[in-house]
């Protein structure tokens, strides 16, 4: 019987993306037979905009077995709980997206149908305090889930914020004990197989080839593998995401340190807030078409809380995604399969999803295209969903202080996302299709925090009497705000359990 198991994985390049899928290979690799190198080069330097995480990030470290005391205190982490938006519905407001549920659902209809109800009868409180994630972030408090049935503490979900290279050279620890070789050099010249193109092998400047089966593409933007050597194609996205450059800069810690990531529309973009222990990561995504380089700095250092730590620096990039993530024996991982700005935090999952999918479609040296296809119908749906969520909060918006806003208020839209607002305007209804990653929840808080109106509510919320409706809502409202202040204070909390040395 023949034996086709990959005998060598190459990932070329190091980074967040890297190194996470060095470390899952380390952990799923164990019976001795399969050499995982990774290339990388000190002289090329990794992006590290994406510092901030969505929950499903516990599931990957849960994955490897990280213990997660150790994990913030390794990335001189804190928690999160939302996402703070300030200033895109219209300049003034601010709205949550939180990570857990909006109240109960009741009598197998949705919270949203009944807040809905109580709202156009003028009786509803803010949104944000019927989400223990919303309000605990407004108030600085954090725990863990405690496991309490019947309590809205029991079920708490969670993210970070994390300094992403600190958690790049975490892992490469965890995958080097797992034997994952590094190799480090720069790749000079991609070899590939005459009779089907397949990369065979790199070589480095040194002059030492590395040979393998299985080439992870982690190269960053320039896609070194899956699109310098094999011309897989790129979709771009610019004319629904404008924003094409990145400012970012960290500076002193100052101010809140609240559980939340901020982000706050600015005339021609939005700008990032992200508190670690040791320092605030800040950055802004604008569009070149509407401001300067030079305009764009200048205002996120006018809107720092804190003394800069060091020059600001620009990334410049175009949204979209390849238009195969798995080409031939190549698999692209993070920045060189696609990038979409870090707006919801998702350049970390979209890492963490590829991983998965690959484990999910694992190949051996037959490369077989059926799986191969599957594995790029279901990045490309990942991608895609993520896009229109992302598009929503640019589109649904009242601002009309600058052309920037103009066009993306005006903007023809992706039928997905069309088809998603529709429903909702109908009865306020919204469903998570096919396991894409932003739950029903997710599309409620940024539908109504930027200003989407429906024309009524789900009918089955009818059934319940004005009166019980009134009781229930309160009761709801009455035990997320207990629960809220029975929480500790957030960097009280890392003081306690994992603050950094």
């Amino acid at each position: 019987m023949t034996d086709h198991r990959l005998r060598r994985i190459v990932i070329v390049g190091g980074g967040t993306a890297g190194w996470m899928t060095a470390a899952a290979l380390g952990r799923f690799l164990k019976d001795g037979r399969t050499q995982v190198t990774l290339v990388e080069s000190e002289e090329i330097g990794t992006i590290g905009v994406g510092e901030s995480t969505i929950p499903q990030i516990n599931i990957f470290n849960r994955m490897l077995g990280l213990d997660e005391n150790e994990f913030v205190r390794r990335t001189k982490a804190t928690f999160k709980l939302a996402i703070d938006f300030v200033d895109w519905k219209q300049i003034g407001h601010r709205y949550y997206h939180p990570f857990g549920p909006y109240g109960l659902d009741m009598e197998g209809v949705s919270f949203h149908a009944y807040w809905l109800r109580l709202n156009a009868m003028g009786e509803a409180a803010d949104l944000t305090e019927y989400s223990l994630q919303a309000l605990a972030s407004a108030q600085g408090k954090f725990m863990r889930a405690n496991g309490q049935r019947n309590s809205p503490l029991g079920t708490l979900s969670h993210a970070y914020h994390i300094d992403a290279g600190l958690y790049a050279l975490f892992l490469r620890e965890y995958a080097e004990q797992r034997g994952v070789a590094r190799q480090e050099g720069r790749i000079v010249e991609v070899h590939q197989r005459v009779e089907d193109g397949f990369i065979e092998a790199v070589t480095l400047q040194s002059g030492q080839r590395v040979e393998g089966d299985l080439f992870i593409d982690c190269s960053g933007f320039r896609g070194l593998l899956i699109e310098q050597t094999l011309k897989t194609g790129f979709e771009d996205w610019s004319h629904w995401l404008l924003n094409d450059r990145a400012v970012a800069v960290p500076c002193a810690l100052a101010g809140s340190r609240q559980p939340v990531t901020r982000a706050t529309a600015r005339p021609t973009g939005w700008q990032w807030r992200i508190p670690l222990q040791h320092r605030l990561g800040n950055g802004y995504a604008y569009s070149s078409a509407h401001v300067s380089d030079d305009e764009a700095t200048a205002d996120l250092l006018a809107n720092l809380d804190g003394v800069p730590l060091r020059d600001p620096f620009t990334l410049r990039f175009t949204a979209g995604r390849r238009k195969k993530s798995w080409n031939k024996n190549v698999v692209a991982i993070g920045l060189s399969a696609g990038f979409m700005e870090p707006l919801e935090s998702q350049s970390i999952h979209l890492i963490q999803v590829g991983i998965a999918r690959l484990l999910a479609m694992f190949p051996d040296r037959r490369f077989q295209t059926p799986d191969i296809d599957r594995y790029n119908r279901v990045m490309q749906f990942e991608y895609e969903t993520i896009r229109d969520f992302l598009i929503l909060h640019f589109h649904v918006t009242r601002r009309n202080d600058t052309p920037y806003w103009d066009y993306l208020r005006e903007m023809p839209i992706p039928d997905y996302l069309a088809d998603k607002m529709a429903v909702f305007q109908s009865y306020g209804r919204v469903f998570r299709e096919n396991e894409e990653l932003f739950t029903d929840t997710s599309w409620f808080a940024v539908m109504v925090g930027q200003g989407l109106e429906p024309r009524g509510h789900d009918p089955m919320a009818d059934v319940m009497s004005d009166d019980e409706l009134r009781a229930r809502m309160a009761n709801i409202h009455a035990v997320i705000a207990k629960s809220a202040q029975a929480m500790p204070d957030h960097m009280r909390f890392i003081a306690e359990n994992c603050a950094a040395a």
